[in-house]
């Protein structure tokens, strides 16, 4: 897809707050923190279900450079019947779900229980704004174009 508008040129200030936001939630390490790997596999789903290039492109690359196998990544989309996800990923993708397609199917209180059961409360609110993020930077780029293929992972992305 072509750039239709620019955002990171017209908006640097919106541009700059969510990339802070990201910046926050790389820096939320050890044991109340949520790993990387989780983060890019939470990214990478959401940007299936909003149908993001883009995105795709930037977190697949970047779960790769990080570690994540080719499985993991062919199966995200069948997570929930895949063996290679343990009950703590699963519970992060369910939730990520949820919220991206909270219009048609709701957030319950068995999703967030037993999403819960995996996160303390701090957790769940970094994995919250997490999916958040992920739901604005698609919409970004797919209601306003941006070229996909070349990013490379671990590149610095600016407003």
């Amino acid at each position: 897809m072509s750039v239709r508008i620019d955002y990171r040129q017209v908006a640097p200030g919106a541009v700059r707050a969510m990339l802070g936001l990201e910046q926050y939630l790389a820096g939320q390490k050890g044991e109340e923190g949520l790993s990387p790997s989780l983060l890019e596999l939470v990214k990478i789903r959401v940007s299936q279900l909003n149908g993001c290039a883009y995105c795709l492109d930037m977190h697949t690359k970047d779960a790769r450079a990080a570690g994540e196998s080719e499985q993991r990544l062919y199966l995200l989309g069948t997570w929930e019947e895949a063996p290679c996800f343990d009950p703590r990923e699963k519970a992060a993708l369910a939730w990520a779900e949820g919220l991206t397609l909270q219009a048609q199917n709701g957030v319950t209180e068995e999703l967030f229980r037993r999403t819960r059961q995996q996160f303390s409360e701090r957790q769940l609110a970094d994995l919250t704004l997490a999916i958040v993020a992920i739901n604005g930077w698609n919409r970004f780029a797919v209601a306003l174009g941006a070229e996909v293929g070349f990013y490379r992972a671990g590149q610095q992305v600016t407003a």
